[in-house]
Order: C-alpha cells, then sequence, then structure tokens
C-alpha cells in the first residue's frame, strides 16, 4: 500500500522539481490569485528570485501532507 507521501511524489513525478506558479496551481487546482496568497502568506515555502516565485516540490509536498496527521514524518 502506497503512503500518502509516496502518491504525491508519484503525483509529482512529471513536474521539475522546481515549481512555477502556474504549475504549483495546476496541482493544487487552485487559481493563481489563491497561489499567489498562499506563497506570500508563508503557507508554502518558496523562493523568490526577482519578480518570480519559484517552489521546490519538496516544499508542497511538505504544504500537502500537513493536512493529514497520519502521515509520518521521515
Amino acid at each position: 500500500m502506497m503512503t500518502h507521501r509516496e502518491a504525491y511524489r508519484v503525483m509529482l513525478q512529471g513536474y521539475p522539481d522546481v515549481l512555477n506558479i502556474e504549475q504549483m496551481c495546476e496541482i493544487l487546482k487552485i487559481s493563481t490569485k489563491t497561489g499567489y496568497r498562499l506563497l506570500k502568506d508563508g503557507q508554502i515555502q518558496n523562493l523568490k528570485i526577482g519578480r518570480s516565485y519559484r517552489i521546490p516540490k519538496a516544499h508542497l509536498v511538505a504544504y500537502l501532507i500537513q493536512f493529514d496527521p497520519s502521515i509520518v514524518q521521515a
């Protein structure tokens, strides 16, 4: 049986290791306005390079698994 953490890794397998805002919003199925709010509020750790945001996949996975307490942080 696959854990949620493994499922997220498989789900994100086709994406680069560092995502842009559009890719993050596509994965989360949210608007870019909501995506920018998540980043600006610090809910998803990110890198701001110039005027653009970059989101490491590991940080997106960390954001997703925080909502499921049954996942053991490894």
